[in-house]
């Protein structure tokens, strides 16, 4: 059984870290991938210097590697945080300062998979507040990625749950597996019909 016909991609967030981020795609070229994803790489800058976006797409391109897949800011990855999508005050708003550099660095890369981590709960905040929140978020980000062709999916780190989110549809955090077409009553931030 062989798997000449199966691509896979290979996470440089999680593979090569003993390289500096500009040395995973060529070390994930070498080792046989073509193909790579990311978190969002710059945990403290949700924009980073446009040179440094430049310095990672002239990386990839020189690699020859295909960015298939990118998260948007998610605050400390690895480490404590797990999103920023359900997350009040700065964490939010780091989130929602990220989704056009996200979006137009997925789409100078081609990229058409983009992923929003829901966060931890907070204590002291109502879970209804968060899930509120994150489906705002969420909605922003799948409208600013639908302007690319791109998917957008939200990923629970409470669980493995994942959700894509399409134009004209939204997804509640807390039934994650139930698609609904947006009701025309909803309008921007939380969703509307496409």
């Amino acid at each position: 059984m062989g798997f000449t016909d199966t691509r896979f991609t290979v996470n440089i967030s999680i593979l090569f870290t003993e390289l500096p981020l500009l040395e995973r795609p060529a070390a994930a070229a070498a080792a046989g991938f073509s193909a790579v994803e990311l978190w969002w790489p710059w945990v403290d800058a949700p924009v980073p210097e446009q040179s440094e976006l430049d310095a990672l797409r002239d990386a990839l391109n020189d690699a020859g590697t295909r960015l298939t897949g990118l998260n948007f800011y998610a605050g400390q990855l690895p480490g404590p945080d797990r999103g920023a999508l359900s997350v009040p005050g700065e964490e939010s708003d780091k989130f929602r300062a990220n989704i056009d550099v996200a979006v137009e660095f997925a789409r100078t890369m081609g990229c058409k998979s983009l992923n929003a981590l829901y966060g931890n709960r907070v204590e002291g905040v109502d879970p209804q507040v968060q899930d509120t929140l994150a489906l705002e978020n969420l909605v922003l980000a799948a409208r600013a990625a639908d302007r690319i062709g791109a998917t957008t999916a939200r990923t629970s780190t409470r669980s493995s749950t994942r959700t894509r989110t399409r134009p004209g549809t939204c997804r509640s955090p807390t039934t994650p597996a139930a698609a609904r077409p947006a009701p025309a009553s909803w309008t921007s931030p939380t969703c509307s019909a496409a």
